[in-house]
């Protein structure tokens, strides 16, 4: 029974070769233009062409071997140089029966990394791990080549169940002669285990995350094996609702379902994957009342339209609201939210019954108006607001954002989400919360704070991290080794330098893993350069953009590496590259400005460095830079009100406090200089500056007596 439902399932269809029996799209001559491109897929031989734009944007052959997905739409893969499989951009409408570009409101130059040739549409590191079994993606940076292998093509029992072969002995034998064994032998135990767990069998692929290695299926932690992603800008709405292509995990682990102990398979199929065949709202059923939520009372619509079941009354309409992904792929949102036409009008977010719901040709106040009639003016508080005010860096988001980090009765993707964003705003009150979270049961907490944590005190970083080095999770370690790279060996004790050399090992291993993404050659780049070795850090940041000649992070800090070896021209050349590509990138402007000030350049300095601010609202030191560039210049007055600016941003700055201070003081201000000494002196008592420029102060205002 298992077998044969899984046999018309998606993970059967997952990926397959090329035959008559799996191809469903058009091959007889069919031709398709988009953007000017003239495509033409054909057959010859028994084999599956397409005529295209290949490499480099020169138009080609190339021969389809692999089908993949199969509704609501089919993928077609083309081998490549190098073992690469890549998945072509034009894809095969299952249900309109056509072909389409998954690109089509883009144009996605030969050049650009989502070009179907480059990496954005490479199988290998981008689809592969989740359309097979036990794959092994064996990238060789060296060579910069792939040798993947897989033990299934498609999703098989083993991608759930784990390694087989004791299942298998147990079932060969005759019934009468077959032991007990829980689950029949299999290795990943379903019967039993809790809903989380559950959930966490079904995550590695129904989520938007990094991977760690290769998923060995074996159901070991999590983030043992992955890193998933958070409720960032992007890829969610403010509210945690689904805007990119996130799939299930993170919006499921937000919902009222998932802390109650609801599992994937409690609504869907565990072997064909499809909804359990319940009529109507029966499948909600199964857990809510009838008589409270099936009724017009709850949901105000009609049960009845037409002779059909209302949309209105439907529970997945209103709470499940769905988007469109890979052009024809509605998915439906699994937080299970209230709608909230009020948080619509706040903050912009989408609403079940506007955008693409029922009622997208109304205006959102006539949706608030009909939510206040039926459900009153109070609504609870969201996590919406404070998330939408700290993305737009507003400085009322802060306590906020603390309240929801520090707060267990909140979902710990909502909480790690608010951690993330709280570090965005420096000061005790943040690093008291990251400190707070590195306890936290959550790994995802711990994660996060460990990654956050900014620690200037080397003895004070290396006491308060190096616990975390023999954290059981893997991602924690990991984060741990990195985040105390370049801090002296000596302020660990015998047993958190072995725990060092091993989580730093482990680190290493999971970047190289994923060294076909400029993201791990940048941050293998960033450990070497914390821990000295400027050769290695350089290469690294060489190899990051040999995937990725447009990934700016490692472009900006390559060139602060190069700056720092007196290699001033290149460093400028590859900053100046940034800012043409990206114009409102604030770090990139922000480092140029640095650069150029070091020079002795200062009206470009400045110029830069205000670019900078302007993009960087909440940086302190960006404007503490900007101030003394600005001092240089004479320009005491726009001085004295950037710097002024810095200081509410980051109160206990010492440096900046020192910059003010000085200024006022050379610009004939003693008593306003006195305040900022006082300052000073409470921040760091026994610091000579702060006493050298109160004694400054009190001088000049002896002599103006």
């Amino acid at each position: 029974m298992a077998y044969e439902k899984w046999r018309s399932s998606d993970h059967a269809w997952a990926m397959a070769r090329a035959t008559p029996e799996t191809v469903l799209g058009d091959f007889d001559d069919a031709v398709f233009t988009h953007r000017g491109v003239t495509s033409r897929f054909y057959r010859g031989g028994g084999r599956y062409y397409v005529f295209t734009e290949g490499p480099g944007g020169k138009m080609g052959e190339f021969e389809i071997t692999y089908t993949f997905g199969v509704r609501p739409l089919q993928q077609y893969l083309v081998h490549f140089p190098g073992g690469r499989l890549q998945a072509l951009s034009i894809a095969w409408d299952s249900v309109q029966r056509r072909w389409f570009h998954l690109q089509e409101e883009q144009d996605v130059p030969a050049s650009d990394w989502l070009h179907w040739t480059r990496n954005g549409q490479n199988w290998n590191g981008m689809c592969a791990e989740c359309h097979s079994t036990n794959l092994r993606k064996n990238y060789d940076p060296k060579t910069d080549t792939y040798a993947t292998t897989w033990t299934d093509i498609n999703v098989g029992c083993e991608a759930c169940h784990g390694p087989g072969s004791q299942h298998v002995a147990w079932a060969k034998m005759q019934p009468m002669a077959r032991p007990e064994l829980a689950d029949g032998g299999l290795l990943i135990r379903t019967r039993d285990i809790t809903s989380e767990r559950l959930v966490e069998l079904c995550a590695p692929c129904h989520s938007r995350h990094a991977e760690l290695g290769d998923y060995d299926h074996t159901g070991r932690q999590l983030m043992d094996q992955m890193l998933p992603t958070l409720l960032v800008e992007g890829l969610y709405f403010p509210d945690g609702q689904q805007l990119d292509e996130v799939y299930t995990y993170a919006s499921f682990l937000q919902s009222k379902m998932y802390a109650r102990g609801v599992r994937c398979s409690n609504c869907h199929d565990s072997h064909s994957a499809k909804l359990l065949p319940f009529p109507g709202n029966e499948l909600c059923l199964q857990c809510h009342q009838r008589e409270i939520f099936d009724t017009p009372g709850h949901h105000f619509h009609k049960q009845v339209v037409d002779g059909r079941a209302s949309p209105g009354a439907s529970c997945v309409k209103c709470h499940m609201p769905e988007r469109p992904y890979m052009v024809i792929d509605w998915r439906a949102d699994h937080s299970f939210r209230v709608p909230r036409p009020d948080l619509t009008a706040e903050i912009s977010v989408p609403n079940a019954c506007g955008q693409t719901g029922c009622h997208a040709d109304k205006p959102v106040a006539w949706a608030v108006d009909a939510f206040r009639k039926w459900y009153g003016i109070a609504r609870k508080p969201h996590f919406a607001n404070t998330f939408a005010a700290a993305r737009g860096g507003e400085p009322r988001a802060e306590a906020d954002l603390r309240r929801l980090a520090d707060n267990p009765l909140q979902p710990g993707v909502v909480r790690a989400t608010a951690l993330d964003l709280l570090s965005r705003y420096p000061g005790q009150s943040t690093t008291d919360s990251l400190r707070n979270a590195l306890a936290a049961d959550d790994p995802l907490l711990r994660d996060l704070a460990v990654s956050r944590l900014v620690l200037p005190d080397a003895r004070e970083r290396a006491a308060t991290l190096a616990p975390l080095l023999c954290d059981p999770v893997r991602a924690v370690r990991i984060h741990a080794a990195s985040a105390l790279a370049g801090t002296p060996r000596e302020l660990l004790k015998p047993y958190q330098r072995e725990a060092f050399d091993r989580a730093l090992g482990e680190y290493r291993e999971a970047m190289s893993y994923s060294l076909d993404f400029a993201s791990s050659g940048y941050n293998l780049g960033n450990l070497e350069a914390s821990l000295g070795h400027a050769a290695e850090a350089e290469r690294y940041f060489r190899l990051a953009l040999s995937v990725d000649e447009l990934f700016f992070p490692a472009k900006v800090n390559l060139s602060v590496l190069l700056a720092e070896q007196g290699r001033a021209a290149e460093a400028e050349r590859l900053l100046r590259d940034v800012v043409a590509a990206y114009p409102g990138n604030a770090e990139a402007a922000y480092s140029l400005g640095l650069l150029l000030g070091e020079a002795g350049r200062n009206n470009e300095a400045a110029e830069w460095l205000a670019r900078a601010a302007a993009g960087w609202p909440r940086h302190a030191r960006v404007r503490y830079n900007l101030g003394l560039v600005l001092a240089r210049l004479g320009r005491i007055e726009e001085a004295r009100t950037t710097l002024r600016e810095a200081l509410p941003l980051a109160p206990a700055d010492y440096d900046a406090l020192f910059a003010l201070a000085d200024l006022e003081l050379r610009d004939g201000r003693p008593r306003e200089a006195l305040v900022l000494a006082e300052r000073m002196i409470a921040e760091r008592p026994n610091d000579p500056a702060g006493l050298q420029l109160r004694a400054a102060a009190a001088r000049l205002l002896g002599a103006g007596q």
